[in-house]
C-alpha cells in the first residue's frame, strides 16, 4: 500500500512559527513532525509515500528527499498554489495508482497502527476517528454499531485526518482546488463510507500553543 501525506498547507494558524519554516518541518519530540509520520508509516511496512507540496516546498523537500534516510520512496507533487485536500489528493493521482492508499494530513500526530484498519471492500473511504477533544466538542460525524459512518447523527466523533481512500472518491473531479469534506459527504450518503474508532493517542498540532504541548509529552 501507498500512503500519501498532505503538506501542502499555508499553517496560517501556526504563524508566526511558519512564516520562515513550512508546518510540516516544525519540530516536536526532536524531530520535524512530517518525520514522525515517515517513521510511522515505515513500521507499518508502507515504504511508498507520496507528499505534496506547496509553501515553502524547497524545504521540505530538501529536508526529506527521496526519502531513503527514514526508509521510504518518496513522490513528490509539486502544487503552484494550494489545491485543497480534494484537489492535492487528485493531482497525485497519477504518483498513487489505482489502489486504495493512506491518506495523512500532515499536521497531525497519531500513534495509529496502520495494520489495525481493515480494507476498503466495497467502499470509497475509511475514516480514523476519536473522542471530541476539548477544542472540537462538537466532533465532525456520527458512527453507528456497524461501523458506518454518517455526516448526522449523535454520538459524534472528531475526524483525525487520517484514512484510507479509494482513489475513485476524485478520480472524476475536474482538476483545480476542491475541498474533500464534500465528496467524503456524498459517499456517506451513498452508504459508503467506513469507520474505525482509534483510542489511543492523537495531536491535531493545529496551534502553537498545541505544538508545544506535545512537544512537552514527547519529551516527558
Amino acid at each position: 500500500m501507498r500512503a500519501m501525506i498532505l503538506a501542502a498547507g499555508l499553517g496560517t494558524r501556526m504563524r508566526p512559527l511558519t512564516d520562515h519554516c513550512p508546518k510540516p518541518l516544525l519540530e516536536v519530540g526532536g524531530k520535524p513532525l512530517i518525520v514522525h509520520h515517515l517513521e510511522r508509516l515505515r513500521a507499518g511496512g508502507i515504504r511508498e509515500v507520496v507528499i505534496n507540496v506547496s509553501y515553502r516546498a524547497e524545504q521540505i523537500v530538501a529536508a526529506l528527499g527521496d526519502g531513503a534516510a527514514f526508509g521510504v520512496r518518496i513522490a513528490w507533487s509539486r502544487e503552484a498554489a494550494p489545491l485543497e485536500t480534494g484537489g492535492g489528493i487528485r493531482q497525485a493521482l497519477p504518483l498513487l495508482g489505482e489502489a486504495p492508499f493512506l491518506l495523512v494530513n500532515g499536521d497531525v500526530w497519531c500513534e495509529l497502527d496502520t495494520a489495525e484498519l481493515p480494507a476498503l471492500g466495497d467502499d470509497l473511504a475509511r475514516l480514523v476517528l476519536v473522542d471530541n477533544p476539548d477544542h472540537h466538542p462538537q466532533g465532525d460525524f456520527h458512527l453507528d454499531a456497524d461501523g458506518r459512518v454518517h455526516a448526522e447523527g449523535e454520538p459524534r466523533l472528531t475526524f483525525t485526518g487520517i484514512s484510507l481512500l479509494d482513489p475513485a472518491l476524485v478520480a472524476h473531479e475536474p482538476p483545480g482546488a476542491f475541498a474533500l469534506a464534500p465528496l467524503l459527504r456524498r459517499a456517506m450518503a451513498e452508504g459508503r463510507v467506513g469507520g474505525h474508532h482509534h483510542r489511543g493517542a492523537w495531536v491535531d498540532v493545529g496551534t502553537p500553543e498545541r505544538l508545544a504541548d506535545l512537544d512537552r509529552r514527547l519529551w516527558g
